[in-house]
C-alpha cells in the first residue's frame, strides 16, 4: 500500500533521502509517519507530517537532522536524512492513518495505522 525507496549504505555524517508513495489511495486527510526498526530496538516513530496542513513533528533522536516533507504534484512523502549516525541504521517504513489537525507526538506511537509499506534498509557505517 506504500512503496518506499531511497535506502542504501552511507558513511557516518552522510545523507540520504527516502521516498514514500501510496498505491491505491490518496494521502489527503492522512497523517504519514516514518518508522525506523533496528535489530536491537523495537519500531520507533521518528517523524510525522499531516498531509493537508503540512505540519510536522519529530522524535528527539532525529530533530535537527531529518526533514519530512511532501510533494503534492508527485503525491509523495520524503524523509531527508542528514548527518547520519550508526545508530540510525535500520529498516525505514512509512505508514498512514486518517487524521486532521496539528502533527504531534502521539502520532509517532503507531496506533491505528491503516496503510503500511514494506520498508527500505538504511545502513550507516564506515
Amino acid at each position: 500500500q506504500f512503496v518506499e525507496s531511497g535506502g542504501g549504505w552511507v558513511p557516518p555524517g552522510g545523507s540520504l533521502t527516502l521516498s514514500c508513495t501510496p498505491s491505491g489511495f490518496t494521502l489527503h486527510y492522512y497523517a504519514i509517519v516514518w518508522f525506523r526498526q533496528a535489530p536491537e530496538r523495537g519500531r520507533e516513530g521518528i517523524a510525522v507530517i499531516v498531509y493537508n496542513e503540512g505540519t510536522t513533528y519529530y522524535d528527539d533522536s532525529v530533530k535537527g537532522r531529518f526533514i519530512i516533507s511532501r510533494d503534492s504534484d508527485k503525491h509523495t512523502v520524503y524523509l531527508q536524512m542528514n548527518n547520519l549516525k550508526p545508530e540510525d541504521t535500520g529498516v525505514y517504513s512509512c505508514a498512514a492513518r486518517g487524521f486532521m489537525g496539528k502533527a504531534n507526538a502521539i502520532l509517532l506511537d503507531g496506533a491505528r495505522m491503516e496503510h503500511w509499506g514494506n520498508g527500505t534498509l538504511v545502513t550507516v557505517s564506515s
